[in-house]
């Protein structure tokens, strides 16, 4: 294990230079991916299986996660993708706050790797959250994550996150769930864990190269899974309760779920908690966003789809491609048989109030603007990714901020394509469209094309380096990102 350098950043980062050099005019005349099989490939209509539960005990859990490629079950079929320890995803990690996560990570990859706690407020520093470590092929790594015992509970995930192998290794295979539980229990008849991602297999079960149009557009696999199958089964009698954990895992699609003819109520969104849930019918998801969801069976046949998403396009660049999360079949949920006693199940409790910064002194005001265009340089012929015109560098600090400040950032996306913008370590409470609606917190924020969005965030709890970025994961290995000190 070696901490990242700027020369790591453009050996190993080539994808987001020279990867996207096109020559001659430096134009694309169209937007083609490569193969694409269909579903058809993959048998569907097996039964929703989990992933593999790990719980702490005693306010410790220690895992090991083996990163590796080879054959793993995948899409209904035995594929050669990236798994941790055999499993796409990998385990769901439960533990409580104030506990103590230990991981470690063994790397049998081929190129180098590390591991993000995605959402998880703890140290970016040291063996903790730090995204600067980098695990070698046939090294490992011990990290340690320490939660405050006010950490949040709520859902959340784990990820590679070494830059310029970011896309490829969670596209791969590579992420799993973690989930910090209730220290008041909210009662249900069934608790369930949905990792949703994309991926493309050809004929042979491997995962074709990304084109550089791919990269650019960020990727997006041909077929949805969902704890790594495709169109799986779920029974459940009325009036039951259940509780579904959700993560988007894909490494650039948009989803927009629906479950017509069921109830659904939303406890909330990344690490924020409303105090009562709401009631939805659709949820948005950008890549890295989770949900936290509450679903009251009625009797008959629901499809959980995922809607069409327009996420924008190049517009006059590059020929003018555009970004579409299309939409997908994800699960089937078939209610039936006896009634559930409803009366069993207690109200769901009410949440403490969610912290409000519009009520407290903002310390700083700053503005961040990400934006693509055309790059200089080797013909012209590559797409830039940038933050305030730079793109990231592991050897610049790029914003500086005062422990214990609270700033307002206006996050301002000049380019014809919606960004996600995942900032670590520290939750963003959401001050636009509207400032009379209840507290909103994510770590993940949307900000659509050609438009802003407001944010506050209390920089609490910790000090030390970590990232912003473009949680479309070819956007942020194209140089979509920040380094972002407290102290």
């Amino acid at each position: 294990m070696q901490p990242i350098s700027r020369r790591h950043v453009l050996v190993l980062g080539g994808i987001g230079a020279a990867g996207v050099f096109i020559g001659g005019t430096g134009l694309f005349v169209g937007y083609q991916s490569g193969p694409v099989p269909t579903n058809a490939l993959a048998p569907t209509g097996s039964t929703l299986a989990e992933p593999k539960i790990l719980s702490s005990s005693n306010g410790v859990l220690a895992v090991r996660l083996n990163a590796a490629e080879g054959p793993a079950r995948t899409a209904g079929r035995d594929a050669s993708v990236l798994s941790y320890n055999g499993g796409v995803p990998g385990p769901t990690l439960f533990v409580r706050p104030g506990d103590l996560l230990q991981v470690t990570v063994e790397n049998r990859l081929s190129t180098t790797t590390n591991l993000h706690v995605h959402g998880l407020h703890v140290s970016p520093e040291g063996n903790s959250d730090n995204v600067f470590v980098a695990i070698e092929p046939g090294d490992s790594f011990d990290y340690a994550y320490r939660l405050p015992e006010n950490h949040p509970p709520g859902v959340y995930w784990y990820h590679p996150h070494h830059h310029g192998m970011v896309a490829a290794q969670v596209f791969g295979g590579l992420y799993g769930a973690i989930v910090v539980e209730d220290t008041t229990p909210i009662p249900v008849t069934r608790e369930r864990v949905l990792v949703i991602s994309d991926i493309t297999l050809d004929a042979e079960g491997h995962i074709p190269e990304s084109s550089p149009m791919d990269q650019m557009m960020g990727r997006e696999g041909a077929m949805v899974l969902i704890n790594g199958q495709t169109s799986p089964q779920l029974s459940a009698a009325p009036s039951e309760r259940e509780r579904w954990r959700i993560v988007n895992a894909c490494a650039s699609r948009y989803l927009k779920l629906r479950l017509d003819g069921q109830t659904l109520q939303l406890l909330g969104m990344d690490s924020g908690r409303f105090e009562t849930p709401r009631d939805i019918e659709e949820l948005l998801l950008p890549p890295g966003n989770r949900a936290d969801l509450l679903v009251t069976m009625a009797a008959g046949t629901s499809i959980l789809r995922t809607l069409p998403v327009d996420r924008g396009g190049t517009g006059m660049m590059m020929g003018g491609g555009a970004a579409s999360s299309d939409g997908a079949d994800l699960l089937t949920l078939t209610v039936a048989g006896e009634s559930a006693d409803a009366a069993a199940l207690e109200a769901v409790p009410r949440q403490l109030a969610p912290r409000d910064l519009r009520t407290e002194t903002v310390t700083g005001r700053r503005e961040l603007t990400f934006a693509m265009g055309m790059g200089r340089g080797m013909g012209g012929g590559m797409m830039s990714f940038t933050i305030d015109g730079k793109p990231f560098d592991a050897e610049r600090v790029d914003t500086l901020v005062r422990a214990g400040a609270i700033e307002e950032w206006t996050l301002t996306n000049t380019s014809p394509m919606d960004h996600p913008i995942h900032l670590h370590v520290w939750p963003m409470q959401l001050m636009t469209p509207s400032a009379d609606d209840a507290p909103l917190w994510q770590d993940v924020v949307n900000v659509p094309a050609r438009s802003s969005v407001r944010v506050r965030i209390a920089f609490e709890g910790f000090t030390g380096t970590t990232v912003y970025h473009c949680h479309i994961l070819d956007h942020e290995d194209l140089g979509m990102m920040g380094i972002i000190e407290v102290a």
